[in-house]
This record gives C-alpha cells, sequence and structure tokens, in this order.
C-alpha cells in the first residue's frame, strides 16, 4: 500500500516537472497564454526628429485609451507599452528593437520616425515573427523592395505623399526642381513625386539633395536659383528646415514658387513668407470631420494644457488602433500567423477616416488634403485650410514589393 502511494505520488510528481518544463520551454513565444499584450513603440524621442517622435508617443498612447474605452485591455488581457528612444540613428534603433524582442518579449513592434531607423528593424519583425506597425516612416522601400509579410503601415508612403504634391501643381510644360534630404526619406520621396508629375506632363529640370543634417543650405539653393523652374517641390523632415533660407534668398521674388506638404506647427512658424501656397497636407487638426478625431482633438487638449494634437500624433493613434482591432478579432491572439490573416484587407476608424490595409503590400489607403495655407488671426504661423479631401482611392499607390 505504502509502495503504491509513493508510486502515485511519484507520477504527480512527474507531471508537475514536464507541466512546468512546457510552459517554461514555451516562454518568450508571441501568442502564448499571457493575460499580457506587450507592444513595443520605437521612436525618436531625442535629437533632430524628437518632434516627431513625442507626436506618435502622445499618439499612441491616447490611441489605446481611445481603441481600449480606457480600460487598457483588449479581450480580456492587459495592454503593456514599453517606448525606446532610437535617437534616430539606425544602429541605435536595431539594438533598442533587439531589447524590445529578447529581453522584453514584446508581442508587436510599431515605429519610427525616421525611415533608415525603421528599415534598420523591418527585417527583425520578420526573424523574430512580430508584427510591427510602421508609423510614421514613410519611404516607399519599406512596403516596396524591402517589403516582408510581417510589416503593415498606417502612415502613408513617399508615393502617396507625391501623388498628393504633383495633383498641386504638375501640368504641361510646367518646369519643376526638388530640394530633398539625402537619404531614403528624400530621395523616395523625389522619385515618387517625379514619376507623378512627369505622367501629368511637368518637366523635372534639378533635383538637389541636402545634407540631412545640414544648418546651411545657401550653396543648394543657389542650385536651384540657376535652373530657373517655375517651383520647387520641397521634402524635409527635422528641425533644420531650408525655409529661413528659402525666404532670405526671395526665391518667390525670382518667379519661383514653393510647393510642399504643410509640416508640423512648429515648421508652419517659419513659412509665413508662403502664404497663398497651394500644396497638401498629411494632417492638420481642423482638416478632417469625423468622430475620431473630435475626440483626438478634445483629449489631446485636455490632457497637454490646451495644446492640439500635431502632423504626426493621428499617426500614433491610428497604430493604436489598428492593433487593438486586429486583437479584437483574434481574440487576444498574438500569433503572426492568425494576425497577418485578419490584418489583410482590415478596415479601420482612424483621426483622419476609414483606412485599409492592403492585402498585397499591407500598405494604409488613407485619405490626404489639398491645401492653401492661408493668415491666421487665432495664430502666428500660416493655417493649412482644405481645398478638397483627396481620397484614399486617389493616393493610393502603385504595389511595389512585386517583381
Amino acid at each position: 500500500m505504502r509502495g503504491t502511494r509513493t508510486l502515485c505520488l511519484m507520477i504527480m510528481m512527474f507531471a508537475v516537472i514536464m507541466f512546468v518544463s512546457a510552459c517554461g520551454n514555451d516562454e518568450g513565444t508571441s501568442g502564448d497564454s499571457d493575460e499580457t499584450v506587450k507592444i513595443g513603440v520605437l521612436a525618436s524621442l531625442t535629437g533632430a526628429l524628437e518632434s516627431y517622435g513625442v507626436q506618435t508617443k502622445r499618439g499612441f498612447e491616447l490611441g489605446i485609451e481611445y481603441a481600449t474605452d480606457g480600460t487598457d485591455e483588449v479581450a480580456g488581457k492587459n495592454i503593456e507599452v514599453i517606448f525606446k528612444d532610437t535617437e534616430t540613428d539606425p544602429k541605435v534603433a536595431r539594438q533598442k528593437a533587439l531589447e524590445l524582442l529578447e529581453d522584453e518579449k514584446v508581442d508587436f513592434l510599431v515605429g519610427s520616425s525616421s525611415s533608415g531607423d525603421t528599415l534598420a528593424v523591418t527585417p527583425l519583425a520578420e526573424e523574430y515573427e512580430r508584427i510591427m506597425i510602421v508609423e510614421p516612416a514613410v519611404a516607399d522601400s519599406i512596403t516596396g523592395s524591402e517589403y516582408n509579410d510581417y510589416i503593415f503601415r498606417t502612415s502613408r508612403n513617399s508615393t502617396q505623399d507625391a501623388i498628393a504634391a504633383a495633383a498641386a501643381i504638375a501640368d504641361d510644360g510646367v518646369k519643376i526642381a526638388t530640394l530633398a534630404p539625402d537619404y531614403s526619406f528624400g530621395r523616395d520621396g523625389v522619385s515618387a513625386f517625379v514619376t507623378a508629375a512627369e505622367e501629368l506632363g511637368a518637366d523635372i529640370v534639378h533635383e538637389e539633395y541636402a545634407d540631412q543634417t545640414a544648418t546651411d543650405f545657401t550653396a543648394n539653393i543657389q542650385k536651384i536659383i540657376e535652373a530657373d523652374p517655375d517651383y520647387l517641390f520641397v521634402v524635409w523632415a527635422g528641425a533644420n528646415s531650408p525655409w529661413n533660407q528659402i525666404s532670405d534668398m526671395r526665391l518667390q521674388e525670382k518667379g519661383i514658387q514653393i510647393t510642399t506638404g504643410a509640416p508640423d506647427i512648429a515648421a508652419l512658424g517659419t513659412m509665413n513668407q508662403l502664404i497663398g501656397m497651394k500644396g497638401f497636407s498629411v494632417y492638420y487638426h481642423t482638416l478632417p470631420d469625423n468622430e475620431v478625431n473630435d475626440w483626438l482633438v478634445e483629449k489631446h487638449k485636455e490632457k497637454f494644457d490646451g495644446d492640439v494634437p500635431d502632423l504626426f500624433t493621428p499617426g500614433g493613434m491610428t497604430a493604436a488602433i489598428s492593433i487593438v482591432e486586429a486583437l479584437q478579432k483574434t481574440d487576444g491572439d498574438t500569433k503572426a500567423e492568425k494576425l497577418i490573416d485578419v490584418m489583410e484587407g482590415m478596415e479601420f476608424d482612424t483621426p483622419k477616416g476609414t483606412m485599409t490595409f492592403r492585402p498585397e503590400d499591407h500598405q494604409a489607403l488613407q485619405s490626404l488634403y489639398a491645401i492653401t495655407l492661408e493668415e491666421s488671426d487665432e495664430h502666428d504661423y500660416p493655417v493649412p485650410v482644405l481645398d478638397r479631401v483627396l481620397t484614399p482611392e486617389e493616393t493610393a499607390p502603385p504595389i511595389m514589393n512585386q517583381e
């Protein structure tokens, strides 16, 4: 009898050991039975793109609050968000992503403020089989030549920007020069713009690329003046913008009209000389007309001393909404194959209206805005005023991840 009890105890102990061992083997895998969903967000929280990173961070936090009705839970699981500063350095971005994947065991990656940082990280999403939501990086190659199945992008890409920009100025015989930073964001943006503008009959007379860390653009702008274009299309991101020197060198007095995407509010403050400019906007808080944006504007003012959401705040919110929406559809399952299945073709409401992840390349199709910069009595910067909404169908870029 005693021997039987001993044998039973041994069997029970063996079963417990096997159970614990099995649980240990599953540690760190995505989609396990843990009651917490962990999301790692990569952003430029210091450096030249700090304002963009802060906007993304604020938007993402508000997006989780909005999508979960303030509970920070989805499908019975708690949501934990971990932010890492990429310092706008691709090597740092990759290192921080590895920390999130290996040490924090995140279920999702989100980011980042720079296309260079993002391209350094996207291969890791595939290697570790984690979904990565790209926001706000725009380089075409992210969902083009460097595409992998684990990447979904809520930010628009360079071609979507270019289609909107070209629609504002390009026509038969119009001469256009371009100015952009000399890295993937700038070169992809110009390449896409040139294609769109030439299709509308415009003549690209000069392409100028400046060091992305430059503070003196005199030589670059002089080359543009010598090319004698009708328009200068500017692609830029960061605090070291060329707008003051464009004004100082009096391009408009030389017959060169300026066009660009309306930037964040800080950069708008340097563009008073461009009042009347026709261009496009990714986002300004008065342009969208929907309940999600109304909530964002009201809640942002409430939390941040009356400040309105800026250029990339809605993108951060959109990335968060897309993750919660996907997890609701998988009932909390974070396995990549399940998420890919529900996210391809998924429609979801955002501050910019309804977006759709295109199944072929996972690029979010979305609205942009044709605008005119107008003087404002309420602000010390020119305000983007809506000419018309450019629909997701109008701005849809070609699929670039297929041979």
